[in-house]
């Protein structure tokens, strides 16, 4: 790499990392700067990957808070997640690319949409949505866990927006706040990052470009702390304006790809 493909690399991971603390989409930051840099597609998404770990951990660091009381739930969703991220990661590495990527615009547009209708469905379904010790029960359980899967299988695949995404989902079946649901977001596309990577790291090393992953990772880590240390101060309605735009761009971005 030249002194100013390692800068570009390391700035994009930095505005990646607070971008998924506070949102999600940093991919879309990231992934087109290491493609510009010389890396196949897949070797920047896997190198991607294994970059932004220690900024999910930051923002799930910044956002422990806002996790005061999730704990039962975490454990029940944080297996169902890393199950997912096996099966993304799995996806990856054996099928063709455009199997997959014809239907995230539809999945990220779906999402945003979710989030920003998600004040009106929460109303309207209606009933009692926690057992006797504040965890989902029932139907909303197997939905939220069943999410869980399918966004960390998303996540283990192409990490762009897959936190819109789990927003999304989480939204309809907790009762949450928006600030809540992205603390719970942080940890588990943690958990899907970290998995995936430790996976592409055992079974292709080969595929991981590792300056580009340590300066990705550098600069994430730096900013899922900055991004969770102000994330946390906005308004459920300034978060979820936010979420909707960079939403937004990603599928005009996924689109034009």
């Amino acid at each position: 790499m030249t002194p100013v493909e390692v800068l570009a690399v390391a700035v994009a991971g930095l505005a990646a990392g607070a971008i998924n603390a506070v949102v999600g989409s940093g991919t879309l930051v990231t992934f087109p700067v290491l493609l510009a840099t010389g890396l196949p597609p897949v070797t920047a998404s896997v190198s991607n990957s294994l970059g932004l770990v220690p900024g999910s951990l930051g923002g799930a660091v910044g956002y422990r808070r806002e996790l005061t009381g999730q704990r039962g739930l975490l454990l029940r969703l944080l297996p169902a997640s890393a199950l997912g991220a096996v099966t993304g990661a799995f996806l990856l590495l054996h099928l063709p690319a455009a199997a997959f990527e014809a239907v995230v615009p539809v999945l990220v547009g779906l999402a945003v949409v979710l989030v920003a209708v998600q004040p009106l469905l929460t109303r309207r379904l209606a009933g009692p949505r926690t057992g006797p010790h504040g965890t989902p029960r029932g139907w909303r359980l197997a939905g939220l866990v069943a999410a869980a899967y399918g966004t960390g299988s998303y996540g283990g695949y192409f990490a762009a927006s897959q936190g819109v995404l789990q927003v999304g989902l989480f939204g309809l079946l907790l009762t949450e706040p928006l600030q809540r649901l992205n603390a719970l977001k942080n940890v588990l596309s943690s958990a899907v990052n970290a998995v995936a990577a430790l996976v592409y790291v055992l079974v292709a090393p080969d595929r991981v470009a590792w300056t580009a992953a340590a300066l990705v990772a550098a600069g994430s880590l730096a900013g899922g702390l900055l991004g969770a240390r102000y994330g946390r101060r906005l308004s459920s309605a300034v978060l979820r304006a936010a979420i909707v735009v960079l939403g937004v761009v990603a599928v005009v971005v996924l689109v034009a790809r």
